[in-house]
């Protein structure tokens, strides 16, 4: 006999009476539901219909006292719309009798309504004073009205006392359906339970022992011989168990070597390289480091294993990251600056580049997150000197282009007759190429100043309002000129922001005159200013031609400009030095733009909750 067999039999009987219990509780339920039925076709409808009548009789009354008030037209379109409601209900109860001396209720309510009706039509007849009409609603109308009230109150007991009589006979069926089915369910219930006792033990006897067999398996014992001692389902599968772990110890001694030597190849891959590199684990503990990265956090490799990162090495920052990397399984968008990491050892800053990977499994659960760290020191010494240079060449060159700006122009104002159309024309040129050096020189050396840290920051609380008042008022004639529409946003007048306002209206500026070139005439540009959290958000929003996708990652790079036909051969520096000016402020700065459509330029500077006393 198979399992199926088995238990087919063990609850046959115990199906039957849970079919008896059920058919018998069906009937019971049946008798319920006709004198559930009877109340709600006997009773209920004629308690509605009192109800509503009662609630249309007491607007009707509202509605003659609204015209006792002077208000007649609105008086009597309520009494009349009250009207049809009150006949409406009074019609479905009339439809509804069901209970001795309930049609003689009914009749003398329509009685009674009638009079009301009566004595309602003649209070409008009435040509007499103020207070005659009063005493003939008060004599006439509300005794009629409290008739008709008292006639529904009449009709509304009358069926409850019924519904009520029909309820407690509803409750004597229910008391002995339940008496019934506690009798009949408890006999199912015994029989049931005898005969799961006794089939759960037949079960759950072999299943114990399969248990243990998996459990020693799960372990690395793969010596298991369940005993078989039927050839029913459960036979079958122990039979499949002894089959497995034979396999299982098959396949083990097979590839417990091809493991190990898999381990091993990824340690020394992990080692050989010239990079630091920690993995953690979804807990931020660590797993895997190599030699270089271990000297960098200044700890043993060993020592460094299954901590936490935050233990190993506290760098808050840098923590943060990681967490937030493995909790959104993707890596942070990061700016090269931020991605910087400085640590000083025996005396000396180095400078490490970090990318932060998630490791995500096949169903998208994060593993953990590898951290990569580059030595790009001597990146950052001939940066330094670039700099350097830069400004020791933009220094010296200013002296001498000052020179040769001031003779061009002295020779195009004194000796103007004296010069023939052709070198007139060298002279201008060579007077705006000699301006363009000058702007070029004085922008690598403004920027060489902030990349230093030496450019000194006047700040000072001011509305952002008056920030972008400031830069429209620069640069208003230009987009006149253009008739292109420059305004401002600003929701909250009183928004107060820390930065040095010059500063912070000079790069207002570069990017309104890059948005008037790039916009067509009859553009608009817009300046925005919105709170975010702790900072407050300065947006340049325009209409004009938009940056190529190309550029947009690049646009703030040093001596980039987008190619266009409106390009007037700019240093390519501005947007750097806004860049640069922003940092210096703690915030950032990024675009947003679709070619042909438009750019927006934002970026935060630093909010001021209260003005300093």
């Amino acid at each position: 006999m198979n399992l199926k067999t088995k238990i087919l039999a063990g609850y046959g009987a115990a199906l039957a009476l849970v079919v008896l219990v059920c058919s018998w509780g069906a009937v019971n339920l049946q008798r319920l539901g006709k004198a559930s039925d009877a109340i709600l076709q006997e009773n209920y409808r004629s308690i509605l219909a009192a109800e509503n009548m009662i609630d249309a009789l007491e607007r009707q009354d509202s509605a003659t006292l609204l015209i006792l008030l002077g208000d007649e037209s609105m008086g009597i379109e309520q009494f009349r719309k009250s009207e049809v409601t009150f006949l409406q209900w009074l019609g479905r109860a009339q439809d509804n009798v069901t209970i001795p001396g309930e049609r003689k209720i009914l009749l003398a309510l329509s009685e009674s309504y009638e009079n009301y009706l009566i004595a309602f039509d003649q209070l409008q007849q009435q040509e007499l004073s103020e207070t005659s009409v009063t005493n003939y609603y008060y004599e006439t109308v509300f005794p009629a009205f409290q008739q008709v009230r008292e006639n529904s109150t009449q009709l509304r007991e009358l069926n409850q006392a019924t519904m009520l009589a029909a309820s407690d006979t509803a409750q004597t069926i229910s008391h002995q359906a339940i008496a019934s089915m506690i009798i009949i369910g408890g006999g199912a219930a015994g029989i049931g339970l005898g005969f799961s006792l006794l089939l759960s033990h037949r079960i759950i006897r072999p299943l114990k022992e399969m248990m243990k067999a998996t459990e020693q398996i799960a372990e690395g014992n793969y010596n298991v011989a369940i005993a078989i001692k039927s050839q029913d389902e459960l036979g079958n599968l122990g039979t499949a168990i002894n089959l497995m772990s034979q396999k299982l110890k098959a396949f083990h001694d097979l590839n417990v070597g091809k493991v190990i030597l898999e381990k091993q190849r990824s340690e020394a891959i992990i080692e050989s390289i010239t990079d630091g590199l920690v993995v953690v684990n979804a807990d931020l503990e660590i797993t895997a480091i190599n030699p270089i990265a271990a000297s960098i956090l200044g700890v043993a490799p060993q020592r460094a294993l299954n901590h936490h990162f935050l233990a190993v090495f506290n760098h808050q920052e840098l923590y943060e990251k990681i967490q937030t990397t493995a909790q959104n399984h993707h890596p942070l968008p990061e700016t090269d600056e931020d991605s910087i990491l400085t640590i000083v050892q025996n005396q000396e800053t180095k400078y490490y580049q970090f990318s932060i990977t998630p490791i995500v499994t096949e169903n998208k659960q994060i593993w953990g997150v590898i951290l990569l760290l580059q030595d790009i020191t001597k990146l950052k010494e001939l940066d330094q000197l670039k700099s350097d240079f830069v400004a020791t060449a933009s220094h010296e060159l200013r002296t001498p282009l000052t020179g040769i700006s001031m003779s061009v122009n002295l020779l195009l104002e004194t000796i103007p007759e004296k010069l023939s159309e052709q070198e007139k024309e060298l002279l201008e040129a060579a007077s705006a190429d000699v301006e363009r050096l000058r702007i070029l020189v004085n922008d690598l050396l403004d920027l060489s100043k902030i990349e230093s840290g030496r450019i000194e920051m006047e700040l000072a609380t001011v509305e952002a309002s008056f920030l972008l008042k400031k830069a429209i008022s620069l640069l208003g004639i230009q987009a006149q000129e253009k008739e292109i529409k420059l305004t401002q946003h600003c929701p909250e007048d009183s928004l107060l922001v820390n930065v040095d306002p010059n500063k912070i209206v000079w790069v207002l500026t570069n990017l309104i005159a890059n948005a008037i070139r790039y916009t067509d005439t009859g553009g608009k540009i817009e300046l925005i200013a919105e709170q975010r959290g702790n900072w407050v958000e300065i947006s340049v929003a325009d209409n004009g031609a938009g940056i190529p996708w190309e550029y947009q990652a690049k646009i703030f790079d040093k001596f980039v400009q987008v190619q266009t036909e409106k390009d007037i051969g700019g240093s390519g520096l501005g947007l750097a030095i806004c860049q640069e000016v922003v940092n210096a402020h703690g915030g950032r700065i990024w675009v947003d733009s679709t070619p042909g459509e438009g750019s927006t330029f934002t970026f935060t500077v630093p909010i001021v909750k209260s003005l300093p006393e």
